[in-house]
This record gives C-alpha cells, structure tokens and sequence, in this order.
C-alpha cells in the first residue's frame, strides 16, 4: 500500500453539499493545500468523487 499526495486545484463553491464534506474528510479546505494518505480503496474511492477538484500524484 502506497502513499499518494492530493492537491485541491479548484474551488468547492456551487458544489454539491456532498463533495465539500468529501474535500473536508480529505482534509482539504483550500486551493493549493497538498494533504498525503495511505491508498487505502476508502480514500481513492474520496479522491475519485472529487477526481475534477484535486490532481493526485505518488508520494
């Protein structure tokens, strides 16, 4: 099990109320911010939802 490193690169604003409680439990409240998680199917099953809010790379 990887690292990976997610960056939030837009805004959550006029998004649904359920992808800015999914940044939130990413751990990600503004653009630019860089949060590192484990690749667990929990937290990429997260990154895929707001897969068009964030860019992901290995860490």
């Amino acid at each position: 099990m990887g690292k990976i490193k997610v960056t939030q690169v837009k805004s959550n604003i006029k998004r649904p109320q359920n992808q800015k409680r999914t940044l939130e439990a990413l751990g990600l409240k503004r653009i630019g911010q860089v949060v590192e998680h484990d690749a667990t199917p929990n937290i990429l099953g997260m990154v895929n939802k707001v897969k068009h809010l964030v860019s992901v790379e290995e860490a």
